[in-house]
């Protein structure tokens, strides 16, 4: 947590906007990739949604990644840590990390663990504009013993440490080089963020403001020279375009496809379709500290008034499973038996009637002189998007509900706090919210009542005593079974309190010129291996 995601925060239900991508000049076998999504600058711990966290991928590096079959593998690290290998202490609370001998800066300084402590410093320094600290405030304190060894003292015992912390979390950070950034009293608007140094397999090379971004295979790389010689990011938020340059051969490779575009290319005998299998949930998300959404007989009357298997049925075209609540199968913990909030409208009424929400005169519902309407925030630039909210108007009207429909541009959507953004300032009733998770079940950022942003990822500002204790029993032990245990309980308390309504479980969609090798997401990471990619 692609993405992200959240990381925030990522999100393949929610495009936005126009691009003019195509108009530059293209290197001879380049790799084009489509973007939906416009990045706002290139840090590696500043990243706002998923697209900024892919190129970040590709730019820097973490300690440790996932391959295809969900294994923890190292990428920075010279090794995964294990108490088997000595890099986990036996009471949990130290983690020890090697660098490998041989990782650059792209500008040839060697890395250091002097800049994996700076960058933990940087995450947790309040004046730089960090989505969420989650698993980097459980560190006490930071040792480098020498250039290529970490130390970390955990404040506590967390068992998704070697996941979440310069890993594939589900707000994955990457490594900053100290050498370049150290002057800077806070990294919000340094040069660096346009013109970003990083050690992973492609070097920056240019932003063309609004139409690409270039990178260039990195000779210096520690698993060897990208096969790939140029990657051009083309920034294409529109789901038409981005169908007419993969048909034309003007691009090569669509990211976060939406379902109408991945249904639509199925016959195109140029095109190659991949669906991956991820962490990846799609719900409405209620804001509860807005009546009469504080209320929660309110909520989980509208969770039995939306039809989620028809949502699924007409738009996502095949491509997701109806959801339970936000584990989904990808995960180890994911809960076998449990199911989620059914469609009964006759019960929707009924909930709402002995709630003392009566049928107004124009059909919909008031209560205490006020009329039962709410407004419906959402990403534009999706077709399958605008066909959700429909569906989601026409559910909720049925019950005696007004549901306004607003859509806005994906960055004011997911900005962050301090710039206003939709989620994280609370303005808004009702959301369409996707979020791509971590390669650990850990949630606690989403659910925690002390997770609102702009600490946490709870933008639902949902806050319970007990799914704060049973987060806390997740979190306190190495123990699976005992985990899986816990987060059965948390999933019966988002089914129970219905902080939100989970619609389904989406798998990742791509497209991409056929004849693309080696291209193998991981299903939280499509860069995870972009060294390797060819054509």
């Amino acid at each position: 947590m692609k993405t992200m995601v959240a990381c925030a925060i990522a999100c393949a239900l929610l495009l936005s906007g126009c691009s003019k991508a195509g108009s530059g000049p293209v290197e001879s076998g380049a790799l084009r990739i489509m973007l939906p999504i416009n990045p706002t600058q290139l840090n590696a711990i500043l990243e706002q949604n998923s697209n900024e966290s892919f190129i970040d991928g590709l730019i820097y590096s973490e300690l440790v990644t996932v391959d295809t079959h969900g294994n923890d593998v190292p990428d920075l690290a010279a090794e995964v840590p294990t108490v088997a290998n000595g890099g986990i202490s036996k009471d949990g609370l130290t983690l020890t990390y090697h660098l490998r001998a041989n990782a650059k800066w792209q500008d040839g300084v060697p890395v250091t663990s002097a800049d994996v402590k700076y960058t933990w410093q940087q995450i947790m320094n309040p004046r730089n504009n960090v989505l969420s600290h989650h698993g980097y405030d459980q560190i006490a304190s930071m040792d480098t013993p020498d250039a290529r060894t970490v130390v970390m003292h955990m404040k506590r015992l967390f068992p998704p440490a070697i996941d979440t912390i310069f890993g594939e979390s589900d707000q994955p950070y990457r490594i900053l080089p100290k050498h370049l950034l150290a002057q800077y009293p806070n990294l919000n608007t340094v040069p660096f963020n346009a013109a970003p140094v990083g050690s992973g397999p492609y070097r920056f090379t240019r932003w063309e403001r609004n139409d690409r971004i270039v990178l260039t295979a990195n000779p210096l790389y520690y698993k060897g020279v990208p096969k790939i010689k140029e990657i051009d990011l083309l920034l294409v938020p529109d789901q038409n375009t981005q169908e007419e340059l993969l048909r034309s051969g003007g691009a090569d490779l669509a990211l976060e496809a939406t379902a109408s575009f991945y249904n639509n290319i199925a016959n195109d005998p140029n095109v190659t379709r991949q669906l991956v299998p991820a962490p990846v949930w799609a719900a409405t998300l209620f804001n509860v500290k807005r009546a009469p959404l504080d209320d929660p007989a309110v909520r989980h009357a509208l969770a039995l008034a939306i039809d989620k298997n028809a949502i699924v049925d007409k738009s996502t075209y095949g491509t997701a499973t109806l959801a339970v609540a936000d584990l989904t199968p990808f995960s180890w913990a994911f809960p076998t038996g449990l199911r989620g909030i059914p469609h009964d409208e006759g019960r929707a009424k009924s909930l709402l009637d002995n709630d003392g929400w009566k049928i107004g005169p124009d059909g919909i519902r008031t209560k205490n002189g006020a009329r039962l309407s709410l407004q419906l925030a959402f990403g534009l630039g999706s077709q399958s998007v605008r066909n959700i909210a429909a569906q989601l108007q026409q559910n909720l009207r049925a019950v005696g509900v007004d549901l306004q429909l607003r859509g806005y541009e994906y960055q004011l959507l997911y900005g962050s706090l301090e710039t206003g953004g939709i989620f994280n300032s609370g303005k808004f009733d009702i959301a369409l919210y996707s979020w791509v998770s971590g390669s650990d079940p850990d949630d606690s950022s989403q659910w925690l009542c002390a997770m609102a942003p702009p600490v946490g990822n709870n933008v639902a500002h949902y806050c319970s005593a007990a799914m704060d204790t049973a987060q806390s029993k997740a979190l306190s032990t190495f123990d699976r079974p005992a985990r899986k245990a816990a987060y059965r309980t948390i999933q019966e308390l988002l089914l129970s309190e219905v902080p939100a309504v989970f619609i389904y479980d989406q798998q990742l969609r791509y497209a991409y010129i056929t004849g693309l090798k080696n291209f193998t997401p991981n299903g939280i990471s499509e860069g995870w291996n972009a060294y390797e990619w060819n054509r």
